[in-house]
């Protein structure tokens, strides 16, 4: 197996070709959704939020309002940085877990991490490849503040999300693989088919080389 790392600044397209990469086989693990997993009633970093952050997070039932406690550390530095230690190692426990059961299952294609902050936490230090979805920074602010994206935040909410994150010139500067989502729906499309492929023949092999050492 390969194991791919997808990243990529609020509103670049990650999602869009994490779609994209599953509709061609490859098996997409998402991390952001562990995270929000994570801190539900029960579950490893429950406590610790709660504790941090105060009963203030939750709502009736005891859950975390996700969007109250995205409030309080999209406006504090430092905030945000503790929630991340507290957040970061067992989302990354949870993807060691799934790419073991991948391993263990055999499965010898494209495994991808696809996460927000894959290099803020070190973990793509852990993979194979690192993929950066990007496109430009004004791109980035319109998808943010437009209403009709499901987002429609304020542009002084828009610009704190933006400028809480890893400059995206930063993460290029790590990636293995680019993709540009800058231009239509249908470029992305063929980036990623060109992508697939390559990753793909990696894989493979690698598989080959596996099974020759056995």
């Amino acid at each position: 197996m390969l194991r791919a790392g997808l990243t990529g600044g609020i509103a670049s397209g990650k999602s869009a070709v994490a779609a994209m990469l599953r509709e061609r086989g490859c098996r997409v693990l998402e991390a952001d959704k562990m995270a929000h997993a994570v801190i539900e009633p029960g579950e490893p970093a429950y406590d610790d939020v709660v504790r941090e952050f105060g009963k203030e997070i939750l709502v009736a039932d005891g859950r975390v309002d996700r969007s109250k406690l995205a409030r309080i550390v999209f406006a504090d530095r430092a905030r945000l940085d503790r929630l991340n230690q507290i957040v970061h190692p067992r989302v990354a426990e949870a993807l060691d877990e799934e790419f073991a059961e991948m391993v263990r299952a055999r499965f010898e294609g494209v495994g991808v991490a696809e996460a927000a902050l894959l290099v803020e936490s070190d973990y793509y230090k852990r993979l194979d490849r690192l993929i950066v979805v990007w496109c430009r920074p004004e791109q980035q602010f319109e998808r943010l503040t437009n209403s009709q994206s499901g987002r429609g935040m304020s542009r002084a909410e828009a610009e704190r999300r933006i400028a809480a994150q890893m400059p995206a010139e930063q993460k290029r500067a790590l990636a293995d693989d680019q993709i540009d989502t800058s231009g239509t729906l249908d470029e992305t499309r063929r980036q990623v088919d060109a992508l697939v492929v390559h990753l793909k023949q990696l894989a493979a092999e690698r598989a080959q080389v596996q099974g020759g050492s056995r």
